[in-house]
């Protein structure tokens, strides 16, 4: 594995550059679901010069869709009420009245939105910048770019055999709403394929504002990881430091093999002793040529890596039934049926977490 961003997508020397505001532009952590996100938003924090945020700010997946444009004063209304219900409000650390007001009044876009509540956020802790973590970021990045020209993008990538191995084992996805079962390996596979697919497609579009980071090169080689994504960044993101602070996720894994000891002292590789030949053979016949293109080395003979009729169609229906699934949730009247279940709209215990 390279453990680096293909040439034309990732930044090229932030240090470089002639833009003395980057230090203090946003960022925002995106990846396929179980990629790192967590960790590496939790890396960045304890860096140290970002505000603190661990609530959910889902506007573009959930509020807009489910309310509609925010340029719509009765839109706007409903989505600011909503969200000061959530979880994601009450760990924003401030009060609902001046926030409430300076959404309704200047807030038009899915970008501003976002844009008011982190800024009051880093205002209210005494620092000049923030970072966002939503891995849904990466489906949803060319509309924040229209709302928020600034924004640097962070893709952490990881491969797809893992993630495959860690969602299966989650079972929380089902490959179509009608389905009955859980997705399965070779489904979970497809849909880390058109996600990260999807990334990267729409950073080639912004490249000097979007950069790679593998999981693999994050855990193993952190320093040498830690230094390309600060200079990047134009962010001082000192190894020792970060260590020493260890917010989040660097000293409390979310793991979904939290309780195996072992398992969890070694996070890279795990599907090579978890998955049977048989599995790894239908993964990579599935989607060798996407873990080559990140980057990642197949394990099998180009012989042997053979699937079914069956595979075949659904590599080639999936991802076209992913992005029409996506499409018709943020641009058409379908949206309305969002789920609000992931905003926590009631009180819990677990809110001081």
């Amino acid at each position: 594995m390279t453990g680096t961003a293909e040439s034309g997508v990732s930044a090229q020397g932030s240090k470089n550059h002639a833009d003395p505001e980057r230090k203090r532009r946003p960022v925002f952590i995106m990846g396929c679901h179980r990629s790192g996100t967590n960790l590496l938003y939790d890396t960045l924090l304890s860096a140290g010069g970002f505000a603190v945020y661990r609530g959910y700010l889902p506007i573009y997946e959930i509020l807009i869709p489910r309310f509609g444009s925010l340029e719509n004063p009765r839109n706007r209304q409903k989505i600011v009420e909503t969200w000061l219900q959530s979880k994601g409000f009450r760990r924003a650390g401030l009060e609902a009245g001046p926030l409430s007001s300076k959404l309704r009044t200047e807030c038009r876009s899915g970008g501003d939105f976002i844009r008011i509540v982190m800024d009051e956020i880093a205002q209210s802790q005494g620092v000049q910048r923030w970072a966002l973590y939503d891995p849904d970021s990466v489906l949803n990045m060319a509309r924040i770019k229209r709302d928020m020209p600034d924004p640097l993008f962070v893709h952490i990538i990881r491969d797809g055999r893992d993630i495959a191995l860690s969602l299966m084992k989650m079972g929380a996805f089902r490959p179509f709403p009608w389905s009955q079962r859980s997705r399965g390996l070779l489904e979970t596979a497809l849909y880390w394929d058109w996600t990260v697919h999807k990334g990267r497609q729409y950073g080639r579009q912004i490249p000097g504002d979007y950069i790679e980071i593998h999981y693999e090169e994050l855990v193993t080689e952190s320093r040498a990881a830690l230094a390309r994504l600060g200079d990047f960044l134009d962010h001082d993101l000192d190894y020792d430091r970060i260590q020493k602070a260890g917010l989040g996720r660097l000293r409390e894994s979310n793991s979904s093999f939290r309780g195996d000891e072992k398992e969890m002292q070694n996070p890279v590789n795990r599907w090579r002793e978890k998955l049977s030949h048989q599995q790894v053979v239908a993964l990579e016949a599935l989607i060798g040529r996407s873990l080559e293109e990140f980057g990642y080395l197949l394990t099998v003979d180009s012989e042997e890596r053979r699937i079914g009729f069956r595979w075949k169609c659904l590599a080639s229906v999936y991802p076209r039934f992913l992005s029409t699934k996506h499409w018709l949730k943020v641009s058409t009247p379908v949206g309305h049926l969002a789920n609000l279940s992931a905003l926590e709209l009631h009180d819990s215990a677990s809110d001081a977490d």
